[in-house]
């Protein structure tokens, strides 16, 4: 994985929403989202839900205006995170929604998602097992696609 990695929304309520936020901040990246993702965890936030604001997340305006083909077809987020992943030649978005990732993948980046960073943090010994944060997820209202979901679990030996 590049050393860079821009985050969506999903993925770090997600984390939120499993308490791993602290875990995944000790992966040896730097984590990055566009002010428009921190924009949605604000207005979240003002709507009544959890503030999801990591220390060691930084917020980065993009160099310019987001393309309106790209806000049509993507939510405000995840195309901000895709644009300023090319900009900064990042190389990998993290994304769990299934549109954002195409988008992503067909600007030419690596995508990983909520379940590709915590396999991450199994692999280097941050957790014991990914299982358990999987079906605490799905309890919270969080939807993977089964196959999805065995393949991580496969990938990391679950």
């Amino acid at each position: 994985m590049p050393s860079r990695l821009v985050l969506d929304t999903g993925p770090l309520i997600t984390l939120a929403r499993i308490d791993c936020l602290d875990i995944v901040g000790k992966l040896p990246y730097e984590f990055l989202c566009p002010a428009e993702v921190r924009r949605e965890l604000d207005e979240g936030e003002a709507a009544g839900h959890p503030r999801v604001a990591p220390g060691w997340l930084a917020v980065r305006s993009l160099s310019s205006p987001l393309p309106a083909a790209a806000v049509i077809a993507l939510d405000e987020g995840e195309a901000a995170v895709i644009q300023l992943a090319v900009e900064l030649k990042a190389g990998i978005a993290v994304i769990d929604e299934w549109k954002g990732r195409r988008a992503a993948l067909a600007a030419g980046l690596e995508v990983t998602g909520s379940l590709g960073l915590l396999g991450q943090a199994k692999h280097r010994g941050l957790i014991p097992a990914i299982r358990p944060l999987i079906e605490r997820a799905v309890t919270e209202g969080v939807r993977y696609h089964r196959d999805l979901v065995l393949a991580v679990l496969r990938a990391v030996g679950e």
